[in-house]
């Protein structure tokens, strides 16, 4: 099959230290061209690939220290994205649609006559900037409805407030012979790895680590784009650190985080969000590093339960399942990932998503062809022309003009 994907344009591919959707990204276009396909990635020009990649911007916006709400070289690399789908020919256009400048997406790709396929990795409102939340979302609906989406999670999916048209539930997965533990052997210390926003609840696993007096390593990004994301780790995240107890190491690359998620007693994952997938769990399992996570969004989808990590209800819970963390077979938690969360089944479910996609258009767009018929043009006739056609007539079809005499036509 021959699939283009149009990228955001805010993270490199693969992501330096952080990114989920770009992760997901890369899994996917890896294994589809392990797979055979024909994959084209319209990116930033920093993107690591084995997909034939177009580039309109020289790096990401975010490495080029663009701010967020800074939309115009974002909007410059969609459309010059669909110019080259129109100038080219595929099966199917992929889109992601991960953050508010992705739904410019939307009325560029409306009229392009190749099927399309849309993931939903984030969620509503996209109109939404800090504590700012519009109605914008609402406008694009015209569009958006006509779009084949993909959730990530029957939770994200759930939460949607629109009725839109979803091919189905595709779960992230992962490459397992790239998520190989660096130890068998945990050190005893708590992970907790993210951004650090509220919702993430790095606050939340300080006051766990520190209530069961486990040490605790923070790592992740602080976003200097996003003031509010500042103002929380000055002043929730900051005071706490010690450098022995509650320690911070910065954001960390997959090497890095490859070697300390495996060395990890466990994760903790105190989100107070609805999160529509969570794709640190599934790294953190696949290490075989168990996770201890708060009930929310689709945490409940990832972990299995007294199998792969525990789900909690509050901090009492998850302090009190710390102590139960030992009980649990790093073996079977790694296993569970490459049971449920394959990256090769990933990759074969967008298949199948494409084909349905592709046969829906072809549905939608099949149309019988018109017959063509020459206009009927009236034009005035002079009296004279008049006269010589009856004449004419009187001569050649003398019966016919007695009995259905011509009508008269005005000049």
């Amino acid at each position: 099959m021959n699939i283009v994907h149009i990228a955001p344009a805010w993270i490199s591919i693969p992501p330096k230290n952080y990114g989920g959707t770009e992760v997901v990204i890369y899994n996917l276009i890896e294994e589809q061209v392990a797979q055979g396909h024909s994959v084209t990635l319209l990116a930033p020009g920093d993107t690591k690939t084995s997909a034939r990649l177009v580039s309109f911007l020289p790096k990401a916006l975010v490495e080029d220290d663009v701010p967020w709400y800074a939309h115009l070289k974002a909007f410059y690399h969609l459309q010059k994205s669909v110019e080259y789908i129109r100038e080219h020919t595929f099966d199917i256009v992929h889109m992601h649609l991960s953050s508010a400048s992705d739904m410019y997406l939307l009325p560029l790709t409306a009229s392009l006559s190749v099927p399309r396929v849309m993931t939903l990795h984030s969620c509503f409102p996209f109109d939404r900037a800090g504590a700012y939340i519009g109605d914008a979302d609402s406008y694009y609906m015209d569009w958006l409805a006509d779009v084949p989406l993909v959730a990530i999670s029957e939770q994200a999916r759930k939460e949607v407030p629109y009725d839109l048209k979803f091919l189905g539930v595709i779960p992230h997965g992962l490459p397992m012979q790239v998520f190989m533990p660096t130890t068998s052997e945990p050190e005893p210390y708590l992970a907790w790895l993210g951004r650090f926003v509220p919702e993430k609840g790095a606050h939340l696993a300080i006051a766990a680590a520190k209530e069961v007096g486990v040490p605790l390593v923070l790592a992740g990004i602080v976003d200097r784009h996003l003031p509010e994301a500042v103002r929380y780790f000055e002043e929730a995240i900051e005071p706490e650190l010690d450098g022995e107890r509650i320690k911070y190491i910065g954001p960390v690359n997959m090497e890095q985080k490859l070697d300390f998620l495996s060395r990890a007693k466990a994760l903790l994952n105190p989100i107070t969000w609805e999160e529509p997938f969570g794709m640190v769990m599934l790294e953190a399992m696949a290490l075989g590093c168990p996770v201890i996570s708060f009930r929310r969004g689709a945490a409940p989808e990832v972990v299995h339960h007294a199998r792969s990590g525990f789900l909690v209800s509050n901090l009492e819970e998850m302090v009190q399942s710390i102590a139960h963390i030992e009980e649990l077979d790093r073996a079977q938690v790694r296993a569970h990932v490459g049971q449920h969360f394959s990256v090769k089944v990933m990759a074969e479910r967008y298949t199948q998503a494409y084909r349905r996609a592709i046969a829906t258009h072809v549905r939608n767009h099949w149309t019988r062809p018109a017959l063509v018929t020459s206009p009927i043009v009236h034009l005035p006739v002079s009296p004279t022309l008049m006269a010589k056609r009856d004449d004419l007539a009187s001569a050649v079809f003398p019966s016919l003009t007695t009995q259905f005499p011509m009508a008269e036509t005005e000049a």
